[in-house]
């Protein structure tokens, strides 16, 4: 049987890095325009791990979400403190360190 959770990588597109624990939504689910998160929002998955990234320019994490949520590209929102923060699925890992030659 299929996994019940995958873990990918998230881009944050705003400024506000997810944290650990905090859900993983789908955008307009239960978001209002303001981006506000309300009770019927469909939680799909967990932020394991989150912070801002320097070296990348934008937030990054790691969450757990649905297999059929889990393709690079799927844009998801995270809910923090009650906003619903854009992200995107990425890649992993966010960074390969150059290749020397």
């Amino acid at each position: 049987s299929p996994p019940a959770r995958v873990l990918v990588g998230l881009r944050g597109l705003g400024r506000r890095p997810a944290r650990a624990g905090y859900a993983v939504v789908l955008p307009g689910d239960g978001v209002d325009t303001g981006g506000a998160v309300g009770e019927s929002a469909r939680r799909v998955g967990t932020v394991t791990s989150g912070a801002p990234s320097p070296t990348l320019g934008h937030p990054i994490a790691l969450a757990y979400v649905t297999p059929e949520l889990s393709a690079e590209g799927t844009e998801l929102a995270v809910d923090v403190r009650g906003r619903a923060e854009p992200v995107v699925v990425v890649p992993l890992p966010f960074y390969r360190r150059p290749q020397q030659s």
